[in-house]
């Protein structure tokens, strides 16, 4: 056997530290996971690795089909890649002024 299906892997197993909020955004290496809900220090619970979510963002314009990364010292998207860790894409453009942009997640 050279491989064995687990799941679809949209959520993975997550156990956090101290309490942790829905809508956190985790850095896994390279990557992010979110929180779809609370999750209580040393309890188990999921991140979505997948799915489209909005974002709060910087003031940068992030173009349609653009790549999004997140900065987590502002915790804001961006597309600033320097430091910062991959989102996705932007599903929809975003202006400078523009509050959120909506993200396709690890893509």
């Amino acid at each position: 056997m050279e491989a064995r299906f687990i799941h679809d892997g949209k959520a993975i197993d997550y156990t956090p530290t101290s309490d942790t909020r829905a809508g956190t955004v985790v850095v896994l290496g390279d990557r992010v996971g979110i929180t779809k809900f609370d999750i209580l220090a040393d309890a188990l619970g999921s991140l979505a690795v997948v799915g489209v979510f909005d974002f709060e963002k910087d003031n940068t314009v992030i173009p349609v089909y653009g790549r999004v990364y997140w900065n987590a010292t502002a915790k804001k998207a961006t597309v600033t890649a320097t430091g910062n860790t991959l989102l996705g894409i932007a599903l929809a453009a975003a202006t400078a002024t523009d509050a959120i942009v909506r993200v396709r997640l690890n893509s």
